[in-house]
């Protein structure tokens, strides 16, 4: 029985997957087709971005016009956070991968509900907390493995794959992209990516855009 004083309307549990599904006040939903850009480097920072569906990824270019991939972001995760912070312009661009369900928040209307709602703000720091991990995962990768282990570790995070049921996963992703977030060149990518199809670790077409990766690459490469 409820504690509440008789007559009270006790406020039902916030749910922060409720409250980024539907639009409100500072809140908007936005769908992107695979290419679409969904916001620029430059450009003022003033949303958070959160997935409901698909893939993006993040690019960043330097000073001199070239194009680096340094991250993926899926499905239940946030992205230009940074404007939370004393971040004012975008410092990436991020672009759809698939089609794309995006909720875009304001600064304003996250930092109010982090106030009103503990719940939200506890839900945000769990992914603060996951993506600061993976940070932390990727740069160890890059100091300490070979790059054939970095791309079979990247792969499988790209698909997904170690989930139940072991069945391949597909990723979408050219060879020299590849290549850049693995940190090495395009043949060497090309040489591995022929070595685990020939162990029976992925499948791709003619094209080698759409991957196929099974969960045996994770225990026969990375010694899982």
């Amino acid at each position: 029985m409820s504690d509440a004083p008789l007559g009270t309307i006790l406020k039902p549990p916030f749910d922060p997957s409720a409250f980024l599904a539907k639009p409100a006040a500072g809140v908007t939903l936005e769908r992107f087709l695979a290419g679409w850009q969904i916001c620029a480097q430059g450009e003022p920072a003033d949303t958070v971005g959160y997935i409901r569906k698909g893939r993006v990824k993040v690019t960043t270019f330097s000073n001199r016009g070239k194009e680096a991939i340094v991250g993926i972001i899926q499905k239940g995760q946030f992205f230009n956070e940074a404007c939370l912070g004393c971040a004012k312009t975008r410092t990436a661009t991020v672009v759809a991968m698939e089609d794309c369900l995006i909720t875009l928040v304001t600064r304003d209307a996250m930092l109010s509900k982090f106030n009103a709602e503990p719940q939200f703000a506890a839900f945000f720091m769990a992914h603060l907390v996951s993506r600061n991990s993976r940070l932390e995962e990727d740069l160890g990768d890059q100091l300490l493995n070979l790059s054939e282990r970095r791309l079979a570790r990247l792969l499988l995070l790209l698909a997904n794959a170690g989930q139940e049921g072991g069945g391949p996963s597909e990723v979408n992703l050219s060879q020299e992209a590849l290549a850049e977030m693995v940190g090495t060149t395009r043949s060497r990518i090309s040489t591995f990516m022929n070595k685990f199809r020939e162990q029976g670790f992925i499948s791709y077409d003619s094209h080698g855009r759409k991957i196929e990766v099974y969960a045996a690459l994770l225990m026969s490469v990375l010694g899982v």
